[in-house]
């Protein structure tokens, strides 16, 4: 009878719903937040079709030159009885119009969608592993001094010396010295932009070094490896993705911009920014070659940045509440 009462007793104390439940509870809240997650799902899915249908499976070529069929407007009817019908577009119908060539926008929106979402994501992932890196040497072992320097004052005047420049600028420098790659264009713009992050992982370590559970790690001596990344990366890590969602819209206009400027991918390879930069030559003959990839970038950085907003009033909940 004793373990009944204190089985429920225990069950009594467990939480009506989960930490996870809570902040998904209180982002779903913000309903504009909350639509932009899903547009987003259904970004990445549209991605990864648009990486099948037109690289393993090319269902839709973006790279197939039909110059009788050019300057098309959206939703054009394939009838034309100069070019062959095994090249008509699927459906038979252009639906984002042509461009200058006569290739289908569409195919090519959906080649650049998944190239802008990866150099986003890749470029992010490599800013928050150098980020974690250094704001946690900096966090951790900060008080240890190198000759007559503390480690944390030389790893963050490094991190003001990198804020000092202007990083769009920096980035065009590095990228016109290299040769034109996506993989550069990701390097750089991770190398470039994770100075945000490791500040705020840094402030978050200076806070978690001093909690119990970190002095417990210690006096079991866990190794401190260990301890940085098993036992406080977990807990600092909430700050850094909002930070990450943002970043990515960040990257994917960098992207954009260095494109549209000829720095970014090179063609044949189709992203929003050249297809954009081809269009600006032609934009009162087909404006439509320069909205759709203009407006395409509008929507994404913004709901990025509103699924970033969102992210950040549900793990910091006193933001909405004006505390």
């Amino acid at each position: 009878m004793n373990e009944i009462k204190d089985t429920q007793s225990i069950e009594g104390l467990k939480p009506a719903v989960s930490l996870f439940e809570e902040r998904w509870n209180i982002f779903k809240l913000n309903r504009l937040a909350y639509f932009s997650f899903i547009f987003l799902i259904f970004l990445f899915a549209l991605a990864l079709i648009g990486k099948v249908l037109t690289r393993w499976i090319v269902v839709f070529d973006p790279q197939l030159v039909r110059l009788p069929e050019k300057f098309l407007p959206p939703l054009t009817p394939f009838t034309s009885e100069i070019v062959s019908a095994e090249y008509a577009p699927k459906f038979n119908i252009y639906l984002l119009g042509t461009d200058e060539l006569g290739r289908d926008i569409f195919a090519r929106m959906l080649e650049g969608t998944s190239i802008s979402l990866t150099v986003g994501f890749v470029a992010v992932s490599i800013s928050i592993f150098l980020g974690i890196f250094f704001g946690g040497i900096a966090g951790f072992y900060g008080r240890l001094k190198f000759g007559f320097i503390t480690i944390d004052t030389m790893i963050m005047r490094f991190v003001d010396i990198m804020l000092c420049f202007p990083t769009f600028f920096l980035i065009l420098t590095v990228v016109a010295l290299l040769p034109p790659s996506i993989y550069n264009i990701m390097i750089v713009i991770g190398l470039t932009s994770w100075m945000g992050t490791a500040r705020f992982v840094r402030a978050e370590f200076l806070a978690l070094r001093e909690l119990d559970y970190v002095a417990a790690a210690r006096s079991q001596a866990i190794p401190e490896w260990r301890i940085i990344f098993i036992h406080m990366v977990p807990n600092a890590i909430a700050p850094v993705l909002v930070s990450a969602t943002i970043g990515v819209a960040t990257a994917i206009l960098t992207e954009s911009s260095l494109s549209f400027l000829g720095f970014g991918v090179q063609p044949p390879d189709a992203t929003w920014g050249n297809i954009l930069a081809d269009g600006k030559q032609f934009i009162f003959d087909a404006p439509w070659i320069t909205f759709i990839p203009g407006f395409s970038i509008l929507v994404v950085v913004l709901a990025f940045n509103l699924c970033g907003e969102g992210l950040r009033e549900a793990f910091n909940p006193r933001l909405k509440e004006g505390i």
